[in-house]
């Protein structure tokens, strides 16, 4: 007994830290996933509602988490960087329990919307997980390990929407809230008991602000190339997520089996990107991160392109298991790209603007998503995804020479 635990205490701390939030951001992803394919269908028990106005206001309380988060991430991450990143992690996980809790309890969509705000405004442990990884990892692995990491958000999302339609079939939709609460709470106890950070503040660097950094780091180009990557990852991927369950309601002919195949449609990516990941990882640190990025972007439009075309429930659960491939570079790849470039100095803060990009990215893609669906039909909101993807490409194209470094 004295001989393993010996041997655990020598291991790298990135090692520990690796074990404790791969299973921390697995449970936020199950946590945060269980309800959000069914978010519209909780909304339209709240009121009576034409379908424009369910499409336009599934579309509002969805994207209102990410608006709030875009606002104070620059916040959190200038405080990643002066006091750590592990207090972040306790501030976003216990913040997440309480306001996801008491959502269980509203009675109307206002309610909804300001704790959906709130929950923005405490989000944040995945990206510090990832912050936090990227500084302690050596830069020869950081592809496999960020792969790994992304490997936990992905399997609980992947898990949370089979779970949360099952719990809705059974318990209803208020239990799911309850439940992801309770999860949260657990994701805190084990980040304040086990995850372990050796932070020293470097005053001198943690003083300067954003234009200073814009003007002074190295290689910003590259950078803002990677946020732009971010935006549109999360702008895809977000746009059909208010309208999800709808769209599966048009396209299943059994009303009874819509929130479990809803949840089959919204997880089907996680389940393919759970092998990826982490082999894109290994092949990005081997052969060159941008080259996996690339593959990614091209995937993607074709899975989207394609997606609009579907006929039938089979067809988009199949394009959905092939997008699994395409996230498993797109992210990942992104991320270690943004980590190799980044002062350690700056990491807490330039993961924060990444995770600025990400929030922008998920307010623009459901409000547009949602207003798409509600004036034309739901397979012109995966053509709308394909256009944004081919701007990522030229992005990637204009920065390639750059991109090649990493």
């Amino acid at each position: 007994m004295n001989v393993n635990r010996n041997k655990t205490e020598e291991r790298p701390l990135w090692q520990r830290n690796l074990v404790i939030l791969w299973f921390g951001t697995f449970m936020t992803g199950i946590g945060g996933s269980l309800i959000s394919p069914f978010l519209s269908l909780f909304v339209d028990t709240l009121g009576n509602f034409s379908r424009a106005q369910l499409n336009l206001q599934s579309g509002v309380i969805f994207a209102s988490t990410y608006l709030m988060t875009a606002l104070v991430s620059p916040l959190w991450g200038k405080l990643a960087d002066t006091r750590g990143r592990k207090p972040m992690l306790l501030r976003a996980s216990l913040g997440m329990a309480i306001t996801i809790f008491l959502m269980g309890f509203v009675t109307a969509t206002w309610q909804l919307l300001v704790l959906r705000l709130l929950l923005g405004a405490f989000s944040g442990f995945v990206s510090n997980s990832v912050a936090l990884m990227a500084i302690i990892t050596p830069k020869a692995k950081s592809g496999r390990v960020l792969g790994m990491l992304s490997t936990g958000m992905v399997s609980g999302t992947l898990l949370g929407p089979v779970f949360g339609g099952i719990i809705v079939n059974q318990n209803g939709y208020r239990a799911t809230f309850w439940l992801t609460g309770i999860i949260m709470l657990l994701v805190f106890l084990l980040t304040l008991f086990f995850v372990r950070e050796k932070f020293v503040p470097q005053v001198d660097q943690v003083k300067m602000g954003f234009l200073y950094l814009i003007h002074h780091l190295p290689n910003i180009q590259v950078i803002i190339s990677m946020l732009f990557v971010t935006l549109v990852i999360q702008l895809t991927d977000k746009s059909i997520m208010p309208v999800l369950s709808l769209y599966v309601r048009q396209l299943v002919k059994n009303p009874d089996q819509v929130t479990i195949i809803s949840g089959i449609v919204a997880s089907a990516p996680g389940a393919v990107m759970i092998i990826t990941a982490p082999i894109l990882g290994r092949l990005g640190d081997r052969y060159g991160q941008h080259r996996i990025l690339l593959g990614g972007i091209v995937v993607s439009f074709i899975l989207y392109l394609l997606q609009g075309f579907s006929q039938n429930i089979v067809q988009v659960i199949i394009l959905r298991l092939l997008v699994g491939v395409s996230d498993s570079a797109l992210a990942p790849s992104a991320q270690v790209i943004l980590a190799r470039f980044s002062p350690e100095s700056a990491t807490g803060r330039i993961f924060s603007y990444n995770q600025m990009m990400q929030s922008i990215g998920a307010v623009i893609g459901p409000l547009a998503g949602s207003t798409i669906a509600a004036y034309f039909d739901y397979r012109m909101v995966f053509l709308f995804a394909s256009g944004f993807i081919v701007l990522n490409l030229i992005n990637y194209l204009f920065n390639f020479k750059q991109l090649k470094q990493a």
